[in-house]
């Protein structure tokens, strides 16, 4: 386990890390961002989310870094829009997704352009819709709108017992062609295989001139296990799995009870 440094960056997960189930960012955690901020440490947010679903936070926390979006997939300048890293999924793989889909009754959400596409809103399409604030398209046919496309992430929604079942599965059927992860219980999302959020956040530092070895990061998930690993020293939330306080170096209170403020507190104004 590695010691506590004094952080350059802080490198936020989203969900379930800043935001609660309410989708706010709650007051402590701002003031304790803000006194962050004010000591000249930079932040940056790491999600699985859309651009557009990450970037009113990212306004709201006046965080002028890269934004890593769709579990790595993509960085952003929220300055100028500007993309700074594109990796999609290649179009075979996310319609062999679309097919395993189909077949085994799974909805499923494919992204392209900074919009999500599905067949119907179901009320896992409902759901999705509900946490990111964006709506889907809905579209007659995924595969027919993804011929020629690549998309950027395939997000497949589900109870979480049959994400849990369906998990190993997709892992099997994609093999080394693909990075397959969970962020919520409910999604199982399956990106190009060069795609994760440290590989990313490793982007960020550098167009930063951060070292990252001076980069703290926060997580709650088992897709935060890379940028936890990638970072000087990661804190895992309270509400974390096993598997990722495993790779933490530290771990706080989960994000009801401040967790997020809890860790600026203790190492980055203490």
């Amino acid at each position: 386990m590695r010691t506590a440094i004094r952080p350059k960056l802080v490198a936020f997960d989203l969900d379930g890390t800043l935001l609660g189930e309410e989708l706010l960012l709650r007051p402590r955690v701002l003031e304790a961002i803000r006194g962050m901020r004010e000591r000249g440490v930079q932040g940056c947010i790491v999600t699985g989310r859309m651009y557009r679903a990450a970037l009113p936070f990212v306004r709201q926390l006046e965080f002028t870094a890269p934004v890593v979006c769709y579990q790595g997939a993509a960085v952003i300048d929220p300055q100028t829009d500007e993309v700074l890293l594109d990796t999609p999924l290649p179009n075979a793989e996310a319609l062999k997704l679309e097919q395993y889909a189909r077949e085994n009754g799974l909805h499923i959400q494919l992204y392209a352009n900074d919009r999500y596409y599905c067949e119907s809103r179901t009320q896992y399409a409902a759901l999705y819709a509900k946490i990111s604030g964006v709506e889907p398209v809905i579209v007659p046919s995924l595969r027919r709108q993804f011929e020629t496309w690549d998309a950027t992430k395939v997000c497949m929604i589900a109870e979480p017992e049959i994400i849990l079942e369906h998990l190993p599965r997709v892992k099997r059927l994609c093999g080394d062609e693909a990075y397959v992860t969970r962020s919520i219980a409910y999604f199982l999302e399956v990106m190009n295989s060069k795609v994760n959020k440290g590989n990313s956040l490793r982007i960020v530092a550098q167009h930063l001139d951060v070292p990252l070895e001076n980069v703290m990061a926060i997580g709650d998930s088992w897709n935060d296990a890379p940028l936890l690993q990638a970072a000087g020293f990661g804190v895992a939330m309270g509400s974390a799995p096993p598997e990722l306080r495993d790779v933490a170096d530290a771990v706080v209170s989960d994000v009801e009870n401040d967790g997020v403020a809890e860790a600026i507190e203790r190492y980055v104004l203490a």
